[in-house]
């Protein structure tokens, strides 16, 4: 019990809650694992919480109407998914798949919009994180309809350095997320040929590296 409130007090969207809202929301959220590889949830699975991610990693994807599938984004420890279920309360629209050995903590919506209706830094907190998040979706979608491959697989690089990205002994920008080429290309629309093609080109050129 007391690891969960430990979760849920070092969640960012929640920092600014006082001890009694926390404690009041952790008596109605629970904590599961997933293994690595295993779903957290499939599309049209009831939209009935919002998830902290508590250890672990998971990728947020959407599958297009002729199968294949697009990372939409990945979630880091800290940070809440399925946040849109405080809004409609219906079905999911995409899935969510652990990457490695996940533990969640899940908050039913009615609580947490109990909370926010108390809140303002709460109910503020959660209208930019779904601002941020349909910012960058739609300017990742301006790029995979009108950039090439290359282009694509750059900005995306760009966006992974500004958020894991560490500098090292180099001076060089160290991005620290484990992808695989199939990973990168699910996430900017293409195969794991082009994006091996082109992370060729770019390792020689001296622009990137790889290991």
């Amino acid at each position: 019990m007391q690891e969960k409130f430990w979760f849920l007090k070092n969640c960012r969207l929640l920092e600014r809650l006082d001890p009694s809202q926390l404690r009041w929301l952790e008596a109605r959220s629970r904590m599961r694992q997933f293994p690595k590889n295993s779903t957290v949830y499939l599309p049209a699975d009831q939209s009935d919480g919002v998830l902290l991610l508590a250890a672990g990693r998971v990728k947020i994807c959407s599958v297009t109407p002729d199968g294949k599938q697009t990372i939409l984004t990945f979630v880091e420890p800290g940070d809440v998914f399925g946040e849109t279920s405080l809004f409609d309360g219906g079905e999911r629209e995409e899935f969510a798949r652990a990457t490695e050995d996940t533990t969640v903590v899940l908050m039913p919506s009615d609580s947490l919009r109990k909370v926010a209706e108390e809140n303002p830094y709460l109910a503020m907190g959660i209208t930019r994180l779904v601002g941020l998040r349909r910012k960058r979706v739609e300017r990742r979608l301006k790029y995979l309809l009108f950039r090439p491959n290359r282009e694509r697989l750059i900005h995306l690089l760009l966006e992974l350095a500004e958020d894991y990205g560490k500098s090292n002994s180099k001076q060089e920008v160290e991005i620290g997320i484990k992808l695989s080429h199939q990973d990168l290309a699910s996430v900017i629309g293409s195969t794991r040929e082009s994006v091996t093609l082109i992370l060729g080109e770019l390792q020689n050129e001296g622009l990137v590296r790889t290991g």
